[in-house]
């Protein structure tokens, strides 16, 4: 049985029990074993990797173990103590797209809310969702990690957060979305695009409080949903707002 000494930095230390944490570890292993592999194995999902640095050169998935690597795993925006290292996650769809699984509709409604492109489809298994998220380019949330092992998953995260309004945030740093949000473009329900729609066309499905004090609406051009500015949107304002003021100041 040959042995490496891992080390995992940052945010992947999430997923190691406290007494491998930011320290070195041995790692006994057979010695046809790939990097990833064994990375899977102590537990950290491989669309969270970013850079592999084995005795200090970066290295990819496909590296086999040898006894006595020096293994030290990044995610994405760590620094790197390597020249020119091999990044491993794929490029970030742009304007970035999300697919969630069951256990996340709340944080599915923020993403749509703040203008992304988000799928959710909760009566999805495993294998359909991690075939969706190859297919259709998305980046895939999920609470199951389990889920994010899939071969077929190129680019996801395992949401930490339990508070869906921690979640978005949570998200929102880890890809970097502050500079894309564009509120009230899409629909919370279906996540369809929004339009403006004129009164007329809609004054048939108001309350008559509605009809005599708005003028303003907005369609789905998915579901049909109408949507004006109510008590609701003055709520959800003051979510985003709060939201944009605590991704200005730097995560701890």
């Amino acid at each position: 049985m040959a042995i490496a000494r891992f080390r995992f930095h940052a945010e992947l230390n999430d997923f190691l029990p406290p007494q491998r944490r930011e320290r070195r570890f041995a790692y006994p292993f057979d010695r046809q074993a790939a990097i990833k592999d064994a990375i899977e194995a102590l537990g950290v999902p491989h669309p969270e990797v970013n850079i592999i640095l084995v005795d200090g050169a970066s290295v990819g998935f496909d590296h086999r173990l040898r006894d006595g690597d020096r293994v030290d795993v990044y995610p994405a925006g760590a620094a790197v103590p390597a020249r020119a290292p091999r990044p491993l996650r794929p490029p970030l769809p742009h304007p970035p797209r999300f697919l969630l699984d069951v256990h996340l509709g709340r944080l599915a409604r923020y993403l749509r809310l703040l203008g992304f492109d988000c799928r959710y489809h909760p009566r999805a298994g495993d294998a359909e969702l991690a075939a969706r998220a190859e297919r259709e380019g998305h980046i895939l949330l999920t609470r199951d990690r389990n889920l994010l092992k899939r071969k077929r998953v190129a680019l996801g995260r395992f949401v930490r957060a339990d508070d869906p309004f921690i979640q978005l945030e949570e998200v929102a740093r880890a890809f970097s979305l502050l500079g894309e949000l564009a509120p009230f473009t899409r629909c919370t329900r279906c996540n369809g695009r929004l339009a403006s729609v004129d009164k007329a066309a809609v004054d048939h499905r108001l309350e008559p409080l509605t009809r005599r004090y708005v003028d303003d609406f907005l369609q789905c051009e998915g579901c049909g949903q109408v949507y004006w500015h109510g008590s609701h949107v003055a709520h959800m304002e003051a979510l985003v707002d709060r939201l944009r003021r605590r991704l200005e100041i730097p995560a701890p």
